[in-house]
């Protein structure tokens, strides 16, 4: 029996209210598979699902984390498992929903991560030497000099001596992979609409404010949607120049999104009916029903 449903698709698509729309159906309960929806006070520039909207279904792993702490793919596998393992206690569904593909897969397959011991961000250090550190523990590195991020995370697992065992293809859950989508054009509307209204609900108070008391952040510095203000703030580039930015990066995630989960998940994709949402809904409901 299929007890965990998890909805998936590029930002913007439709993923939560379907989401909410199908828990009521299924008797199933929500989890978040964002991986900045975790964070208290990123409300506007994540699209979180409003209080209002959920309609009185549970939902877990929303507002979960402190803006300055780094809540990590490692936190968030362990987090979900046990909250997967209490709702199927309940003898209810479970409904992942989100677009962070790698949180989702971390979760639900077989990844085992050795917990850090600790992790530096070797700030001192260039690209080009953290490289060389790297290159005294193994001379293959398939990572880019312009990817900082990965680096990093590369030379801290070899410090710590790290073990991840990576069984991509070993689910370890009964579960169906359900994807939203649209015509790319329709898409990437939708994304710059989104983010006309996230500027007029009030996003640029939202970043001052988060800012202000979290400088520092490395999720306000790597999340679209908040990063791209940091220039603004140097006065280096003005605000209608900001909401052109994140338009962009939004889109570009979107397809990198469609190519995570086109090639890591058996995924069945479903088109968003936007003129008629609730066709939409007993599609998937139907497909679901058939598979539970």
């Amino acid at each position: 029996m299929k007890n965990i449903i998890v909805i998936m698709g590029p930002t913007a698509v439709g993923k939560t209210k379907l989401s909410v729309e199908l828990a009521k159906k299924i008797n199933a309960e929500i989890i978040n598979g964002d991986s900045m929806q975790v964070y208290k006070g990123m409300d506007i520039g994540t699209a979180k699902i409003k209080p209002e909207e959920k309609e009185g279904i549970s939902h877990y792993l929303f507002d979960i984390a402190d803006i300055d702490k780094n809540y990590t793919v490692y936190d968030y596998q362990k987090d979900c498992r046990n909250i997967i393992d209490e709702i199927l206690k309940r003898n209810k569904k479970v409904i992942i929903v989100g677009g962070t593909g790698l949180y989702i897969k971390a979760a639900l397959y077989n990844y085992e991560f050795q917990e850090y011991e600790k992790s530096n961000e070797y700030t001192s250090l260039t690209n080009e030497e953290i490289l060389q550190e790297i290159k005294k523990y193994t001379d293959k590195v398939d990572i880019h000099i312009n990817n900082r991020k990965r680096l990093v995370r590369l030379l801290n697992k070899y410090q710590n001596s790290e073990i991840i065992s990576n069984k991509k293809d070993e689910l370890l859950y009964d579960a169906i992979f359900i994807g939203l989508t649209t015509d790319r054009k329709d898409l990437y509307a939708r994304i710059n609409n989104r983010v006309d209204i996230m500027f007029e609900e009030g996003l640029l108070e939202e970043v001052k404010l988060l800012l202000k008391n979290y400088k520092s952040s490395k999720s306000l510095q790597t999340a679209i949607g908040y990063k791209e203000f940091i220039p603004y703030f140097n006065k280096e580039i003005s605000l209608e120049d900001v909401k052109e930015q994140v338009k962009k990066n939004t889109r570009h995630y979107a397809k990198r999104q469609y190519t995570f989960f086109n090639n890591q998940f058996d995924i069945h994709y479903f088109k968003t009916n936007y003129d008629d949402f609730n066709i939409t809904v007993e599609e998937v409901y139907n497909y679901v029903k058939s598979k539970i």
